[in-house]
């Protein structure tokens, strides 16, 4: 065994963020931009809190989509910042509920509405697969399924590809039955 020396760090300032390097292009394996969750912890709520709290959490800690787990700590949908925005908190309130009771399985998306991705086609794909495949289906996330062992193995997220790449990618969502109704809806009023 040999002696390990250590030295002081008052001269050290800078801490390195994975955003800060070029190593990776579009054609670098997707599996290069993915948050496995084998290796990170995915980020979770329950569905039973209080969506007003969680909106503030979110906003603070600056994320944009958490998993939603019942009280087992099973998937039951995700909940994003959009999810949680002051228009879909005031259609509920308009619609009599309170706001202090709705929580995050009230406006989740459930997870029998979520696309996802095949861990296998992941293995084989680039990143500007899988940045195609977003722009295509309108995902700012995308959950990653390992179908062989039936679970959830991670997820893909365009603004960690675009951070990560140092380029802008634009992600058009797209509109909805319920999103074409609404404006129609308001056309007509």
């Amino acid at each position: 065994m040999h002696t390990i020396t250590l030295f002081p760090v008052d001269s050290v300032a800078h801490m390195v963020q994975p955003d800060e390097f070029n190593d990776l292009d579009i054609h670098s394996p997707a599996t290069e931009f993915f948050t496995d969750f084998k290796k990170h912890r995915p980020m979770t709520i329950e569905g039973s809190t209080r969506a007003v709290d969680v909106e503030l959490l979110m906003r603070k800690a600056h994320v944009r989509m958490n998993l939603v787990v019942d009280a087992d700590n099973e998937f039951i949908g995700t909940i994003s910042s959009e999810d949680l925005s002051e228009q879909h908190f005031m259609i509920r309130v308009a619609n009599g509920e309170r706001l202090g009771e709705i929580s995050v399985s009230d406006m989740m998306c459930p997870k029998r509405s979520i696309l996802a991705l095949d861990l296998e086609q992941l293995e084989r794909s680039s990143i500007g697969d899988i940045v195609q495949t977003l722009q295509r289906t309108g995902q700012q996330h995308c959950l990653v399924v390992d179908r062989a062992h039936d679970h959830i193995r991670g997820l893909i997220s365009a603004s960690d590809v675009a951070r990560r790449l140092h380029m802008p990618i634009k992600i058009e969502r797209v509109p909805t039955f319920v999103d074409i109704f609404r404006s129609i809806h308001r056309q007509l009023m």
